[in-house]
């Protein structure tokens, strides 16, 4: 059942029920939260040692030599590991704030849930691709092409997570009985923009890959600043 907000009415007896609602939700929370530091762990392991080899033959800009060097060659791992590592810890602050709402889950939530999932341990693999080939010595298309794929799995991301908030949200299917109906909404209008933002990332990402990943950080970076929504729920 469902007041006129569209957030469901609790029944006098769903105490018992709630209670398991609530273990369920904490288990599903729990586990997303372990494949999130997963992913976010495997970031690291893109940016290596530069090999002792390297290192000897090494010479960069401003008269830099051996190790120095090295790593300075390294640049486009760091920003794509810093890149990465924000977006995933932002969908997890995300992910976290959604569930402050979230009472329920069923079998399609949780098949989205794992879907959003997946497209988060993907984004290792996009990193890895940009940090390679975003370095002057590949040629303009591989450029391009990583940026694409890049942004594409983060337009996925966008999406999915749309889908998954729409479907618990919509009715208050599954949210909790003590969910404000204005915070819902502030919810859904500050996602809603989420995916024509990244498909704008992405199509850029065709014409100008380096304009790409700097959308990409300024995406970042604004996503990162805290939003009505986290600061409401942290008062």
């Amino acid at each position: 059942m469902g007041d006129a907000t569209g957030v469901g009415v609790e029944a006098p007896d769903a105490t018992p029920d709630r209670e398991a609602q609530t273990t369920e939700t904490a288990r599903l929370e729990a586990f997303s939260d372990g494949v999130f530091a997963v992913a976010i762990t495997l970031l690291a392991l893109d940016l290596g040692v530069p090999a002792a080899k390297a290192v000897a033959s090494a010479h960069g800009p401003a008269g830099a030599v051996g190790l120095a060097a090295a790593l300075l060659h390294n640049w486009p791992h760091y920003l794509a590991f810093a890149l990465s590592f924000l977006t995933i810890l932002i969908m997890w602050v995300n992910h976290h704030s959604i569930f402050r709402f979230i009472r329920r889950c069923d079998h399609s939530f949780l098949l989205l849930n794992g879907l959003l999932l997946m497209v988060i341990t993907t984004v290792p693999f996009g990193t890895s691709l940009i940090a390679e080939y975003l370095q002057s010595e590949h040629g303009a298309a591989d450029r391009r092409v990583a940026m694409v794929v890049y942004s594409a799995i983060y337009l996925a991301m966008a999406v999915v997570y749309n889908v998954m908030w729409s479907y618990a949200s919509r009715g208050g299917r599954l949210l909790d009985v003590g969910a404000k109906p204005h915070l819902v909404q502030s919810v859904t209008r500050q996602f809603r923009f989420g995916p024509a933002l990244y498909l704008t990332v992405l199509v850029l990402a065709f014409i100008s890959p380096e304009a790409s990943l700097a959308l990409n950080i300024l995406l970042a970076l604004f996503y990162a600043l805290p939003s009505t929504i986290t600061r409401a729920l942290s008062a």
